[in-house]
């Protein structure tokens, strides 16, 4: 009689698998999904996981960082993505149907989040391209409105059309279950455009360099310690050269282990 063989335990995967439940193509290259959300995972507003899909020949998924643009109250988990088409994963990644399967990292980070910010009267939050995607979540966040009077939504993208979710902010925000009201009361959506005629052009940087912006929003040109706060997402220059500007002004950075006047999300960076 032979003895039975030890039973391995299997090892928990690292990796939600999850169902497409919408998909959305904004240009032919940028393009929004969702996911049905796990019951037990939990976000802060702003954070982003690691987003990828099953490798169809078994081996290891590529995965890229993904920032989630839905509010930490919602029952699915919004991205919003660049299409590369000789792209590991976006190649792959912006021709998922409904139906499809995504696989997402257990364990959201990052700090693109209120808890990184000192309090402040606004919020400033700067973003070019897909760099847009926290603040669908943190404009949606009830806590955002609670602790700033002013919110500011800035995008920055080369063509018009790129202004993914211009209806959104312009109006569609002003419908939302939890934060309709506050956000007509208090959001601002400033949009510019670098390459086509627009109301607003040229880089986000160079309108706060210029005053543009905050003559435009009828406030006090540059940035205070005592009222603002800022939250940057999106290319690496924007960021290095926004983040220097708010240095000038007086602006420190923050972190989640001690918070400040403005933060970036380094995940993104280099």
């Amino acid at each position: 009689m032979t003895d039975a063989s030890p039973q391995v335990a299997a090892k928990p995967s690292p990796f939600h698998s999850l169902e497409v439940v919408w998909v959305k193509h904004w240009t032919d290259q940028l393009f929004s999904f969702r996911v049905a959300r796990p019951e037990d995972f939990r976000f802060r507003s702003g954070e982003f996981v690691m987003i990828g899909l099953p490798d169809p020949e078994g081996g290891k998924p590529v995965l890229r960082a993904y920032s989630i643009a839905s509010p930490a109250w919602d029952e699915e988990l919004e991205f919003f993505s660049i299409k590369v088409p000789d792209g590991p994963l976006t190649s792959r990644l912006q021709k998922i149907q409904p139906g499809d399967q995504v696989l997402m990292g257990k364990k959201p980070t990052g700090t693109l989040v209120l808890d990184a910010l000192t309090g402040g009267e606004r919020l400033w939050l700067i973003g070019t391209g897909t760099g847009l995607a926290p603040w669908l979540s943190v404009a949606r966040d009830p806590d955002t409105y609670s602790r700033f009077n002013q919110v500011i939504v800035c995008h920055t993208v080369r063509n018009v059309a790129d202004l993914a979710y211009r209806d959104f902010f312009a109006h569609g925000v002003h419908e939302d279950p939890l934060v309709g009201d506050e956000a007509k009361a208090q959001l601002v959506y400033y949009p510019t455009v670098t390459r086509e005629r627009f109301e607003t052009p040229g880089r986000i940087t160079d309108r706060i360099r210029s005053g543009d912006v905050f003559a435009d929003l009828g406030l006090p040109i540059g940035f205070s310690p005592n009222t603002d706060r800022v939250m940057l997402c999106g290319s690496m220059a924007m960021i290095k050269e926004t983040g220097e500007l708010l240095e000038t002004y007086g602006l420190k950075e923050g972190s989640n282990a001690e918070p400040g006047d403005y933060v970036l999300e380094r995940a993104f960076v280099g």
